[in-house]
């Protein structure tokens, strides 16, 4: 069967770690550790509605603002800061929802595309991962470059099939 012929669901991840918009950040950062994934679709009432990324995450721990440290004649200054200010700065970013540092309204594919829908689709908006969707747009699997790879790896594609194919690099 080629990748044009092989749907999605033939190669999707099933066992997908989700989140909600109202989740706290610093328990869903635990639970990406745990599962040792780096990404997971936001699901609100059935639809996807988010993708929330390691790299979301650490773009949140970057808006801490530490206080500024100068070296001088060897002796560390640090600079006026309140000390309440980054108490309040720090508890922010940890206390911050999913639903305030996911990258809204992502890219999705239906569980009956063809594999090589979802690879164009990958390429053409710089993305790695897709979640899954089935007819009625609920959440079924997530799709991954990797996943595609596993399938062109494992001779579920035909050789000639992967030639020029997006996404695919020879």
């Amino acid at each position: 069967m080629s990748l044009r012929d092989l749907p999605v669901h033939d190669v999707m991840t099933a066992d997908v770690v989700s989140f909600q918009p109202d989740q706290n950040v610093t328990a869903a950062m635990q639970l990406l550790v745990a599962r040792g994934v780096d990404a997971g679709p936001v699901v609100d009432a059935g639809e996807v509605v988010g993708m929330l990324s390691t790299g979301d995450l650490i773009v949140e721990e970057a808006r801490v603002h530490f206080p500024t440290v100068v070296n001088f004649l060897g002796v560390n200054v640090t600079l006026p800061f309140e000390h309440q200010k980054l108490d309040d700065s720090v508890a922010k970013a940890l206390g911050a929802t999913v639903g305030e540092v996911m990258t809204a309204k992502p890219l999705t594919v239906r569980d009956d595309a063809s594999v090589e829908d979802a690879a164009t689709l990958m390429h053409d908006h710089d993305v790695s991962r897709l979640p899954v969707v089935d007819g009625a747009g609920e959440l079924v699997g997530i799709v991954s470059r990797g996943d595609i790879v596993k399938a062109i790896v494992a001779g579920t594609g035909e050789a000639d099939a992967t030639e020029g194919a997006p996404g695919v690099d020879h």
